[in-house]
């Protein structure tokens, strides 16, 4: 009987562990994803009133990801910690594409709902 306890805790533990372990190769594939999306945008980044590259705005993106990326466990954590303004200012990132001004907060979780919706 003690046998079967244990078994039964041991498959429920892996039960869960492998869920968590699916979850965050989700969430690694989802950042990368936003991190080339970022990439190859062709939008001009505005961060603290400067205007920025995509290239530029990505690996500023990447770089605060990686100092935050221990209290990252979401992509939507992913963006709030590294894409959604200034840890300094506190001012908003902003994305200019094609004419149309918008934080990029806004920007990034719209694509993230496209890419879950695919």
């Amino acid at each position: 009987m003690r046998i079967r306890q244990v078994a039964a805790g041991l498959f429920s533990l892996f039960i869960i562990m492998s869920f968590y372990i699916s979850c965050s190769a989700g969430t690694k594939e989802e950042i990368t994803s936003l991190l080339k999306f970022v990439e190859q945008s062709e939008c001009n980044f505005v961060r603290n009133g400067k205007q920025h590259d995509s290239l530029t705005a990505r690996q500023h993106i990447e770089k605060k990801y990686n100092y935050y990326r221990d209290q990252i466990t979401t992509t939507e954590d992913f963006i709030q910690y590294s894409a959604t303004g200034s840890s300094l200012t506190g001012k908003p990132y902003k994305v200019n594409c094609k004419g149309i001004s918008m934080d990029s907060s806004e920007w990034l979780n719209t694509e993230l709902v496209k890419m879950r919706a695919r």
